[in-house]
């Protein structure tokens, strides 16, 4: 048996591989970038074909979508998404209890009051019995997100929000290429966003956002928005007349370029990926009382991050808790070089923006609807359940040549597991 490197041993994962880029910056993205450097149309709003069109119309093509919006980041696109969608004051949108704090802002900032979920313990996503349940008639909208890149359940999301004429919009920030279905991510509600930060599966070099639908007068209405509520048209000067609210949500020509290059390879990076996490998930999920992530039946999971939990009871340590396990696997998988992490510390209705009320001052959107607010540790039992027993492996794997570095990261949790007894006191010391 192999001696542990936190205590001394040979990492299995030797340093000089620990380090991956990501994003991978080619020739054809540099090129990408000066062309549009040099090509003086730096902004959406100039008139004729530029890099953010190109982007627009790259993206609707490769995936099937019939409208697509550029801007500034996926979170501006959430925001945009609802207010075309004339959600705002005295409504409510209903979000999961997990994701990035961008899902639970978008709403505050129209004004809106995030309604909290509970999530599927398998894919991680929102939970449609729990968003029924917390429907109310000021429900306007659900925002179902597909967390780390599985789809949630959009069958079960579509049918509620029909039966209650709610609207529907993804947040497809992670999950560029997954489907559902056979159908994409993102064009199966009413409006779906992407973000295209450095971190994502298609970057760009920086910041960045997208907006599909199947609506023209959606997709027109987010432009407007994206565009100070002004009205920009091909071959027309542009007027200076705000015809609606809006605000400036564009993104640029060298972000815009930065990703169509991406874009580009994106279909490569893809199969490489799909093959290296599906080989890597194998590998591990032979061993006891680690559960390896899923998708559900028919869908594409697109593997932007990997969530695993632990159970300490099938791991042989009954009445140790959760967090004890995690925390003494974390110590020791780290030491042999690989990077978990403990990725969204708590629920989202524990954020301080959401338990203080923050908002706009007053209260506001709160006051709004009457609605108390959240409370800090209350609800959501899967959730914390999930946040207690799990860690996260980010990045590293998005690289299409990563399927060596999964090996020695497969390496490492085989060494880990064949020093049970170990992990095992450090656990048990921890609970």
């Amino acid at each position: 048996m192999s001696k542990l490197a936190a205590f001394g041993g040979t990492a299995a994962v030797p340093r000089h591989r620990r380090r991956v880029q990501w994003p991978l910056v080619e020739e054809e993205d540099r090129k990408a970038v000066l062309d549009a450097l040099d090509g003086a149309r730096l902004v959406s709003d100039t008139d004729g074909v530029n890099p953010v069109s190109d982007l627009e119309e790259n993206w609707a093509r490769h995936f099937g979508y019939e409208h697509c919006v550029a801007v500034s980041n996926g979170t501006a696109a959430l925001a945009l998404a609802l207010a075309a969608l004339d959600v705002g004051p005295g409504d409510e949108v209903i979000v999961p209890s997990l994701s990035f704090i961008a899902t639970g802002l978008a709403p505050v900032h129209q004004m809106a009051v995030p309604v909290f979920a509970d999530i599927d313990p398998v894919t991680f996503n929102i939970d449609p019995d729990d968003v029924e349940r917390r429907i109310t008639p000021r429900t306007k909208a659900i925002i179902p997100v597909h967390l780390h890149g599985a789809p949630a359940d959009m069958d079960r999301i579509t049918a509620i929000a029909r039966k209650y004429g709610l609207a529907v919009i993804e947040d497809a920030a992670q999950a560029p290429g997954a489907t559902h279905r056979g159908r994409p991510v993102g064009g199966i509600g009413d409006a779906g966003s992407f973000s295209l930060q450095v971190s994502k599966n298609i970057p760009t070099c920086g910041e960045g956002g997208l907006l599909v639908t199947r609506d023209a007068e959606l997709a027109e209405a987010m432009r407007r928005g994206r565009q100070f509520g002004e009205v920009v048209k091909a071959g027309r000067d542009r007027d200076y007349v705000s015809y609606g609210l809006g605000w400036n949500f564009k993104i640029n020509a060298l972000q815009a370029a930065f990703a169509n290059a991406q874009l580009a390879r994106f279909d490569g990076y893809e199969r490489a990926r799909q093959r290296n996490v599906t080989e890597f998930l194998a590998r591990l999920s032979e061993l006891p009382g680690l559960r390896v992530p899923a998708a559900l039946p028919d869908t594409t999971h697109a593997w932007h991050i990997l969530r695993f939990r632990f159970d300490p009871a099938a791991f042989g340590l009954d009445g140790v808790r959760p967090e004890a396990l995690r925390g003494a696997l974390r110590r020791l998988l780290r030491a042999e070089g690989v990077p978990m992490s403990q990725y969204q510390l708590m629920p989202l209705p524990d954020q301080r923006v959401f338990v203080d009320r923050v908002g706009f001052g007053s209260g506001y959107p709160w006051s709004v609807t009457g609605a108390p607010g959240t409370v800090a540790g209350e609800g959501y039992p899967v959730t914390r359940a999930i946040i207690a027993d799990s860690l996260t492996l980010q990045k590293r794997h998005l690289h299409p040549g990563a399927g060596e570095l999964l090996g020695l990261y497969a390496d490492a949790f085989d060494k880990v597991w064949a020093n049970r007894d170990m992990v095992a006191t450090f656990a048990k010391a921890a609970s």
